[in-house]
């Protein structure tokens, strides 16, 4: 199956520019040159003059800066682009700031990641494919070079305070480990604090997280009610409040990238409970409820065509009933998956609002480094790991364990038909 570069979306809060200031001419080239000693030393110490070198603050005024970035969202999936799932926050960040529908991302994560980041094409950060794939090619490393820049370390060399909470995926595989180098991971690319997982996905009931360079056990477990979203939500909010407390003036830099909704799709059950039996019309018909809600709202030109079905993506009424069950259940739990996201998200942008924060805070909500995944295959399946690593479940599988998807013990991932429902009105996933 082809992978489309979906557009995703940008969304702005109106926040004030960057001021200037008498050391913006010095900040040109960084990071900023010690200054020169302003004092004096003489003969004696009664002829000498002392004089401390005063730390970089960011220009006046700046704004604070909160990346939020999803993961694996279809275009036709959230209620602001004309799909079936509520995303309040979404919608009211763009009620009240700039919507994109031509916002282009790769196909993948860690391109997509490296030029956000960057500023530049993915293949100037080496990243050209997902950093596990990398080879001895320039432009395909999966190794950030030096020379490059990111976003991070300009803010911090800037006078902001940094952090990144969430999936980062853009760690060379051989540097993930105790004995590091830690110089790509987040704290080495101007991140003063990381709290989440290098790699391209983990569980959210039992993730493997770090904190900076450092593993971490998850604080409680799935039965007292973790979940790696709201974790990371918490833990964001802590930082947040803190940099306040010690440093009012500070402003900061809050790279948000969630795990949502990337494999394995984990929402917890009282989520779900809200999308039962909401997509029981199937594939094919949601692609139209989407695609007339594009053209009502105005998301695609007036004129735009649905895209036909293709040859490898089976019609939904050929599915057989227990097929059709698996796969509505899957679903619900995707969306789910997709409305819980959009509250953590909710949850951090309140924080800011409650503190008096937000209307100083640029924010920028990018609804995913791809489109929808067609990972899960015709079927979809219980456990994309096990799918990942050649051990196909079947059917089978999840219509013995269906109550269990979403839950600890799965590891869920839609069929190809959502897929190519949720990517509406594109042909292709």
């Amino acid at each position: 199956m082809r992978l489309f570069c979906l557009a995703t979306i940008v969304l702005f809060v109106t926040a004030p520019a960057f001021g200037q200031s008498v050391e913006q001419s010095n900040r040109v080239n960084l990071p900023v040159a010690d200054p020169a000693f302003k004092g004096k030393i003489g003969e004696t110490f009664r002829d000498s003059v002392p004089s401390f070198p005063q730390p970089l603050r960011a220009p006046e005024a700046s704004p604070n800066v909160l990346l939020i970035l999803l993961d694996d969202v279809g275009f036709g999936m959230c209620s602001t682009f004309g799909g079936p799932v509520a995303t309040p926050h979404l919608d009211q960040l763009a009620d009240n700031g700039l919507k994109y529908n031509r916002f282009h991302t790769t196909a993948l994560c860690s391109p997509t990641r490296g030029a956000l980041l960057a500023g530049r094409n993915h293949h100037s950060v080496a990243t050209g494919v997902i950093i596990e794939m990398g080879t001895g090619y320039p432009g395909y490393t999966g190794i950030i070079p030096k020379s490059t820049a990111l976003v991070s370390e300009t803010l911090r060399d800037n006078g902001y305070a940094t952090a990144m909470f969430g999936k980062w995926h853009n760690t060379p595989e051989p540097d993930i480990s105790p004995a590091g180098p830690f110089d790509r991971w987040p704290t080495g690319l101007g991140f003063d604090y990381f709290y989440g997982f290098n790699q391209g996905e983990t569980h959210q009931y039992y993730p493997t997280i770090y904190r900076n360079t450092t593993w971490v056990p998850q604080p409680k477990s799935p039965e007292a009610g973790y979940h790696f979203t709201a974790d990371m939500t918490d833990e964001a909010i802590a930082w947040t409040r803190n940099i306040r407390a010690a440093n009012p003036d500070k402003p900061w830099f809050n790279y948000f990238s969630t795990s949502g909704i990337h494999a394995p799709h984990h929402a917890p059950k009282e989520w779900r409970d809200k999308f039962v039996g909401m997509f029981d019309h199937g594939w094919d018909k949601q692609r139209e409820l989407t695609h007339a809600k594009q053209l009502e709202i105005g998301i695609v030109p007036k004129l735009t065509k649905l895209t036909p079905r293709p040859e490898s993506v089976p019609s939904w009424d050929s599915q057989p009933a227990d097929a059709r069950k698996v796969y509505c259940r899957l679903m619900e739990n995707y969306a789910a998956y997709m409305a819980y996201t959009d509250y953590e998200v909710g949850r951090l942008l309140d924080s800011l609002r409650s503190s008096g924060e937000l209307d100083n805070t640029l924010v920028m909500y990018i609804v995913g480094d791809n489109g929808a995944s067609a990972e899960g295959g015709l079927e979809g399946t219980f456990s994309e790991i096990a799918s990942l690593m050649g051990v196909q479940l079947g059917l089978q599988s999840s219509i013995e364990r269906i109550d269990e998807i979403g839950g600890p013990s799965s590891e869920p991932h839609v069929p190809v038909g959502w897929a190519w429902a949720m990517n509406a009105p594109f042909q292709w996933t």
